[in-house]
């Protein structure tokens, strides 16, 4: 199939991209490269920088002759999207709105959509499976949520079929190592490891270790990069099949705690990495762990690579491929 990366060039986008070109699919990158960077587009890809608020560009992209698309565009940073909703409100929901119209415009009815596990909130009862309410906490969620209705309209009213990935905490690098491009103001654990043991952070700050958890830190369940893009295939092929929608979780249905990536990593990586107990995060549950049945059900898809030795090594073997180790 021709299929159309919109976010391509980010970090899950260029993951995603490397699968479906191993797939034998052809691809296009559509990115402003506003957080995605050039090392992450592959020479096999063709790339189309433009923006998705710039709607004729968009259209102009769209009406490539592709059979789907694959929407990463969001902004994802939670606390962020709490002090700057309005930049939330233009990107995520506006954004969309141009992508799923220039969709129609074009002909390009197949769309697998990069959604998230904070569509659920503070969990009422784990693993978070997908009937489990949805009452985003944060205002990211709130964006993901909403994506996910509209594309449930455009499904009902147009008949454009789609699957929402609710992803929990994407991490790791590609395991063939093929990714040159780290991500940009990483906030999530892995990656603030990571800078801690190359030296570019003097430290890591634990939120809180007196949580009801094997050690006192939160548990989180980490998913690794690779294995998300094999859930894109996966759920592109399932629509072709099906000619049928989906929302489905990808996660690794394992839960680590933050002690227990630190302790990885100083393994891994044979640094001290330097970490300090501080306060609680106002909102942050105890543990978030996911379930996978439907993935595997519906998709035949279940984590390969999400341990927490995979995702702390090829964290690692990244950042000494980028020169910062």
């Amino acid at each position: 199939m021709k299929i159309l990366v919109i976010g391509g060039a980010g970090y899950i986008g260029s993951h995603v991209t490397r699968e479906f070109l191993d797939a034998g699919h052809a691809v296009t990158v559509f990115d402003n490269l506003s957080s995605g960077v050039r090392e992450n587009l592959f020479p096999e890809a063709e790339f189309v920088h433009g923006d998705i608020l710039d709607y004729p560009s968009l259209l102009r992209a769209m009406r490539g002759g592709f059979d789907a698309l694959i929407h990463l565009a969001a902004f994802k940073a939670a606390g962020e999207s709490m002090l700057k909703p309005e930049k939330y409100s233009l990107n995520n929901l506006s954004g969309t709105v141009n992508i799923l119209n220039a969709a129609l415009e074009a002909g390009v009815m197949k769309l697998v959509f990069s959604s998230s596990a904070a569509t659920y909130g503070e969990p009422q009862y784990l693993p978070i499976d997908e009937k489990h309410p949805t009452v985003p906490e944060n205002y990211y969620g709130f964006t993901k949520l909403e994506i996910e209705r509209i594309l449930s309209w455009y499904d009902k009213l147009k008949g454009l079929r789609f699957a929402a990935l609710r992803y929990f905490n994407a991490a790791g690098y590609d395991v063939a190592g093929r990714i040159q491009g780290l991500e940009r103001n990483p906030a999530n654990l892995i990656p603030v490891v990571m800078e801690a043991a190359c030296g570019i952070r003097p430290e890591v700050q634990v939120f809180g270790n007196d949580y009801p958890t094997k050690d006192g830190t939160g548990v989180r369940d980490y998913v690794h990069v690779s294995d998300l893009a094999r859930g894109h295939v996966a759920a592109l092929e399932w629509i072709e099949r099906h000619d049928a929608s989906l929302v489905v979780n990808l996660g690794s249905e394992e839960g680590l705690s933050v002690l227990e990536i630190i302790e990885a990593a100083r393994r891994v990586t044979g640094r001290t990495i330097p970490a300090k107990i501080v306060g609680r995060r106002p909102g942050d549950p105890a543990k978030l762990v996911a379930s996978s049945a439907l993935a595997k059900a519906t998709l035949g898809w279940e984590a390969r690579y999400s341990d927490v030795e995979t995702l702390v090594r090829t964290s690692w073997e990244a950042y000494r491929r980028a020169g910062k180790a």
